[in-house]
């Protein structure tokens, strides 16, 4: 996977016949109380290497748009106006940047139901912003997000998922259940080798890599999400293996390196935002 050229918002690289591009939603600041021990405790004191906005992380939110030149597939899709805060809900603003027109949108994946990844299916103005999407694939388990009255216009092209299941030639769905229950990752593939998309696998990519048995507060089943991250982790260090998350620093694609007794993150290309 090869970094090809950026922007204040978004990031272009050439994964062998793809292009994958990320996209900045913004991000989201939350405290250290969130992160939780193998007890379900608050951790203690944070280690160095984990930077502090005042008294917060300051956590990325990215969305993920692949094309082979004529199908492509925006995996989240930011928070739109849901969240209330100035600093996310910027993804329209970066698929401008980056020349994407939002019409060329007919796949929306979300890794799973929580406001910053699944909001952005819907303008601030309540229009659909992707005005010819076909599909939305989302997890069973989370796929009720879409009863309530904001997602309601793209109900009914809900495809929920509940196995491993092909998007297309090159894009396939695979349960992580743990965060949520219908968390999903999304396996993208070429000549290249393999992506992993991920929404909240990691949290806080300063320390959940070198110690991934940390969890978060708002994982729905500390214990499976824990056990999703590890073995993710291991997948991801195999070679030709690549990793695009929702909230590793933007812009958010890596290679994963087995490290002591965690692994090791190397960015591949200049942070952004």
């Amino acid at each position: 996977m090869r970094f090809s050229s950026g922007g204040r918002l978004h990031a272009t690289f050439e994964f062998g016949e793809l292009q994958v591009v990320s996209l900045r939603d913004g991000y989201i600041d939350m405290p250290p109380t969130r992160l939780r021990d193998e007890d379900g405790r608050p951790l203690g004191e944070l280690p160095d290497a984990v930077p502090l906005a005042g008294d917060n992380l300051r956590l990325s939110v990215n969305a993920f748009y692949v094309t082979d030149g004529t199908r492509s597939l925006l995996i989240d899709t930011g928070a739109s106006d849901a969240w209330h805060d100035p600093t996310m809900g910027l993804i329209y603003d970066a698929l401008d940047e980056a020349g994407v027109d939002r019409a060329e949108v007919t796949d929306a994946a979300i890794t799973h139901n929580h406001e910053d990844h699944v909001s952005g299916l819907i303008a601030p103005d309540g229009s659909e912003a992707f005005p010819k999407l076909e599909r939305v694939w989302i997890g069973a388990g989370d796929a009720s997000v879409f009863g309530g009255r904001r997602l309601e216009p793209v109900r009914d092209r809900v495809v929920p998922v509940s196995e491993k299941v092909a998007i297309n030639e090159w894009a396939t769905a695979l349960p992580t259940p743990g965060h949520t229950p219908g968390h999903t990752v999304y396996e993208i593939r070429s000549g290249a080798g393999h992506l992993l998309v991920w929404g909240d696998t990691v949290h806080v990519p300063t320390l959940q890599f070198d110690q991934p048995k940390v969890s978060w507060e708002l994982d729905g089943d500390q214990s499976r999400a824990r056990a999703a991250r590890a073995a993710l982790l291991e997948r991801l260090s195999r070679p030709h293996h690549f990793v695009a998350g929702a909230h590793l620093d933007s812009p958010g694609i890596a290679r994963v390196t087995p490290a002591g007794e965690g692994y090791a993150l190397e960015y591949l290309a200049p942070p952004i935002g």
